[in-house]
């Protein structure tokens, strides 16, 4: 299977307070973080082309342009989708959002480029 134009994801979870921007320290408020909302996007990007992708490979995310509209409170449900909308070599584009119960709460553009596993790890971990 390959990865194509039109694909979608959607991953959904809770509120806690953990998730909140007091907790993950980009802010003072008990309200739903947008580095979360970021990786709940980010997520729905991996699940839209996990599919189509063998299993010595996986992708990275290396590009992000979001906006964060609305506030969320601890308790309440959100859950984000991503569609893919270009496939340039390894590098996929993403049109991203996410909503809260009562609408949505932030929406924007994520790239991920596919890469070998392996070899990406190698090449961390060679820093060290």
């Amino acid at each position: 299977m390959e990865i194509n134009v039109g694909m979608t994801g959607q991953v959904q979870t809770n509120v806690e307070r953990e998730d909140t921007a007091a907790e993950v320290g980009s802010g003072s408020l008990l309200v739903y973080a947008t580095p979360c909302m970021v990786a709940l996007m980010e997520g729905a990007a991996c699940e839209a082309i996990a599919p189509a992708l063998p299993e010595e490979k996986t992708s990275v995310g290396i590009e992000l342009s979001i906006s964060h509209v609305s506030a969320t409170p601890v308790g309440m449900d959100v859950y984000a989708t991503a569609e893919v909308t270009a496939v340039d070599g390894n590098t996929v584009t993403f049109h991203i959002a996410a909503f809260d119960e009562a609408g949505k709460i932030g929406e924007g553009t994520h790239k991920r480029a596919i890469i070998s596993t392996q070899r990406f790890l190698d090449k961390v971990y060679a820093k060290l």
